[in-house]
């Protein structure tokens, strides 16, 4: 059974974001656990408050839950670019940083367009 929030566009760019952070992040070198934790629940929080803001059932409900989702692109947007920074400074060389962090994945990181689409559903 197909819920109508999993045909959205703002829900499955999320979902698609979520899975690439999870699946390279278990690529980072040891040591950087904490920021990946965080990264994935930031990624993971988008698409989880699209769907519960799409079970509820009041209008101020729903609209709450879209706001968490909208707030987390930018909190996850600041963890990959910290990601990033931890990774170029820290004794991971930029082709080996490369390697964990294909360029789809970069772009995806930092993509407003998340941020946009989750926006026109809340106004």
């Amino acid at each position: 059974m197909s819920f109508h929030f999993e045909k959205l566009l703002v829900y499955q760019k999320p979902v698609v974001f979520a899975d690439a952070v999870c699946r390279e992040s278990e690529a980072f070198p040891r040591g950087y656990g904490f920021l990946c934790d965080q990264l994935n629940r930031a990624a993971l929080s988008i698409a989880a408050s699209i769907a519960e803001g799409n079970g509820r059932f009041t209008r101020r409900d729903r609209r709450n839950f879209f706001g968490i989702a909208r707030s987390s692109v930018p909190t996850a947007r600041r963890l990959a670019a910290s990601a990033f920074a931890e990774l170029v400074t820290g004794s991971v060389s930029r082709r080996e940083m490369s390697r964990h962090l294909p360029a789809a994945l970069r772009f995806a990181w930092f993509n407003r367009a998340a941020a946009a689409v989750i926006s026109e559903v809340i106004c």
